[in-house]
């Protein structure tokens, strides 16, 4: 099986074309640029230097969130157009657990962090035995003193874009930061997921995972609580949109 992977959740970038389990190209780029002048150019450039075509794979995964809502509509959107159009299925996965595959070899705790703002992180925990993770926590939305009530005294790695901040906030104190080249999530930790997915052959379309409403709606409905008359209750479904840390907020249920 051949799958053309994205990674656009978080400041980096990344394409890869994995056959069968082995990585055939990849493309990385951290530059500040933004996804949408990025991605389908890495896409383009990667195909043609190892001489293959769109027609050549077999699926197309992305990893679906969470992290920053404007890189995963970009990525969702582009993998699910680029399945749509060449009739292949479409498979989103974790972004944090695709970020702590660059880790598995480490051993011990792996944490998995993004920057959500708002003093929040997006995070998920990992053991890895033999480059083997094993999941134990969800993705979920934390506030970072939760974060690290919770794995102060386990000496993580920290791994994902909000990883420096993370060990930074302790100065360093019963962490370990991945270096930088294993740090960011890569798209071939998307594709070794996707490979062995349960789904991934009846997979089709991908759905962005938010894990909680967006700035502008948390704006909308802040707007609208004001210009509500006093002692009138919230219309049923209107303003109450709140993410709940641990649950994810379907692409319905958040304006874009």
């Amino acid at each position: 099986m051949t799958i053309l992977a994205f990674d656009s959740s978080s400041l980096s970038a990344s394409v890869a074309v994995v056959r069968d389990g082995a990585l055939l190209a990849q493309s990385f780029q951290n530059n500040g640029l933004t996804h949408s002048q990025t991605l389908m150019p890495m896409v383009e450039a990667l195909l043609q230097n190892a001489r293959l075509t769109l027609a050549d794979m077999d699926l197309i995964a992305v990893a679906h969130g969470p992290g920053s809502f404007t890189g995963l509509r970009i990525g969702v959107a582009a993998a699910n157009g680029l399945a749509w159009g060449l009739g292949r299925p479409c498979l989103g996965v974790s972004s944090l657990e695709a970020a702590a595959q660059g880790a598995a070899h480490w051993g011990g705790l792996i944490c998995a962090v993004q920057d959500a703002r708002r003093g929040e992180m997006y995070n998920a925990l990992f053991s890895s035995d033999g480059g083997v993770l094993t999941r134990l926590t969800e993705d979920r939305a934390l506030p970072l003193t939760a974060l690290w009530a919770e794995i102060q005294k386990k000496n993580p790695v920290l791994v994902g874009d909000g990883a420096e901040l993370c060990y930074n906030e302790r100065n360093g104190d019963a962490a370990r930061l991945a270096p930088p080249h294993l740090r960011f999530p890569g798209a071939w930790g998307v594709a070794h997921l996707a490979a062995a997915h349960p789904d991934r052959d009846n997979a089709t379309y991908a759905t962005p995972v938010y894990l909680r409403v967006s700035g502008a709606e948390r704006e909308r409905a802040e707007r609208k609580r004001k210009e509500r008359p006093a002692n009138t209750p919230p219309a049923a479904g209107g303003d109450s949109q709140k993410g709940t840390p641990g649950k994810s907020v379907s692409e319905r249920n958040v304006s874009i």
